[in-house]
């Protein structure tokens, strides 16, 4: 067994030879393991210890965006080739004891309402997580990695940042590539690597919660050795996390890689691929024994149908649920990071046109009083 071991009271910056914080071919391995062999990394949180425990909403003005999900790797994968695709095995993902949840402005599914810094810490104790800014609530337990992935190629850096250039040309909301905070600090890596925001082909920041324990990942290789890494460790999330953070811990995982070899086996890919044993996983996934639901359908505040529009149905269901939450007591915020760190957003149908339903679920088991 190998591993990696960091000293989570420093920031990536200061010890950068454990990790990186952009995806490029250039970023060189920190680790050369055997197909099959065990692989212990610690990771620190998705902001880099920037919102410790003491830390309040004031402090959080001052978080460097550019350092964002700082991640421990690249793990060369020996026999790993491009056209291959490499398995990645979680055997056991054990948390920090302390996380945040929090409300960032300018981010999440809902940007344009929540305007105003909200930060929640969280201590993690015998599988649970309570704060004292959400009296009455425990969130339980099922640790995964936010970000997972594998190196691109050379000329995937090219295209993907080509087409997300298209995109901000066009309007849209990109982090382009910026040197600024990022680790490499210097070279192609720095003023070329991709920004780890939004998951890509090669995985990435997918924030998929199914993905704990004993789940299987499957990721097209694009380079030699494939220069798997990972971070951004929740301690638990639901399906959505919309207000952009989760209960976001540092993580120990351990991991175990597997490569399937055959010419073009990554191209027959359309993207990422996940599978899980069922052994480890919550039962409440299928349904919570005991929930609340709000739907959500595409009809707009001032009344028109903009019909099939899954985004809008999900705002929707979003926003129904927030009111269901404030009419028991919580505040906005309250009620907004509660639904990040707790509520399903599921689709419901998408043949009923045109109004496709979205459902927002909540376990009612999460409520202690």
């Amino acid at each position: 067994m190998k591993s990696v071991e960091i000293d989570r009271g420093k920031r990536l910056k200061d010890q950068p030879t454990t990790g990186h914080n952009r995806f490029h071919p250039g970023v060189p391995p920190i680790l050369s393991v055997e197909e099959g062999e065990e692989v212990v990394l610690a990771t620190r949180d998705g902001i880099d210890g920037q919102l410790g425990p003491s830390t309040s909403e004031a402090d959080m003005a001052q978080m460097e965006a550019g350092a964002i999900h700082p991640l421990t790797g690249p793990v060369f994968v020996k026999g790993a080739q491009p056209g291959d695709a490499l398995e990645i095995e979680f055997l056991d993902i054990v948390p920090q004891p302390h996380a945040f949840t929090a409300i960032v402005p300018g981010l999440g599914f809902l940007r344009d309402l929540f305007t105003t810094p909200f930060l929640v810490h969280w201590q993690i104790r015998d599988g649970w997580a309570t704060s004292s800014k959400l009296p009455g609530v425990r969130i339980p337990g099922a640790p995964f990695m936010g970000v997972s992935g594998v190196a691109p190629s050379a000329a995937q850096v090219r295209a993907w940042t080509a087409r997300e250039n298209d995109l901000l040309a066009r309007g849209g909301f990109v982090f382009p590539p910026d040197a600024t905070g990022a680790v490499p600090s210097r070279g192609p890596a720095a003023t070329e690597g991709i920004r780890t925001l939004p998951p890509r082909e090669n995985g990435g920041n997918f924030d998929v919660k199914q993905l704990t324990k004993g789940s299987k990942l499957l990721l097209p290789v694009a380079v030699e050795g494939a220069l798997f890494s990972t971070g951004d460790g929740h301690f638990a999330q639901g399906d959505g996390e919309v207000c952009v953070t989760a209960v976001e811990m540092g993580a120990t995982a351990a991991v175990r890689f597997r490569v399937l070899k055959g010419t073009g086996a990554a191209r027959a890919m359309r993207g990422p691929r996940f599978s899980h044993a069922g052994y480890f996983a919550p039962p409440e996934w299928a349904a919570p024994r005991g929930f609340v639901a709000a739907m959500g359908m595409p009809i707009r505040d001032d009344g028109v149908n903009d019909g099939e529009n899954l985004t809008l149905a999900c705002r929707n269901a979003l926003l129904n649920m927030i009111d269901l939450l404030q009419e028991r007591g919580w505040s906005r915020e309250q009620a907004y990071v509660l639904c990040s760190v707790a509520a399903d957003l599921r689709i419901s149908n998408v043949v009923d046109v045109p109004n496709y339903v979205v459902s927002a679920l909540i376990p009612e088991g999460i409520f202690t009083s």
